[in-house]
């Protein structure tokens, strides 16, 4: 029986994504993206995935509307025990950005800057 070769063994198997395979924002490179990625593998309290989630708890919080902020603020939010607190998303975020080299830190910081001014 003729062998196959390695292409098309390679071509036969399933794809399966890993949960930090996904681009974290739009607007950063591939190197930071690679540095990012880097820091989730290697430092034992993230896993891969979570500044991308974080990064989206934080937009997603603070794109709401001004007057639901300060209803958090004064009285905090007890979905925050499920689905995430953003204070400590932002917080992480804060810790990312001083783990990463200048260059990808100053990018990160560009993203989290925008959703920072809405």
């Amino acid at each position: 029986m003729p062998r196959r070769r390695p292409g098309r063994v390679r071509a036969g198997l399933p794809r399966h994504r890993t949960p930090g395979a996904s681009p974290v924002a739009d607007g950063l490179s591939s190197r930071a993206l690679s540095e990012i990625s880097r820091l989730e593998r290697t430092r034992g309290q993230l896993r891969p995935g979570d500044v991308g989630a974080a990064l989206r708890l934080w937009k997603d919080y603070a794109r709401r509307p001004e007057r639901e902020l300060w209803h958090d603020d004064a009285y905090g939010n007890a979905h925050w025990y499920c689905c995430g607190d953003p204070l400590e998303a932002r917080a992480l975020l804060d810790a990312v950005t001083h783990a990463l080299s200048r260059r990808s830190a100053r990018e990160l910081r560009q993203v989290i800057g925008r959703f920072d001014r809405v």
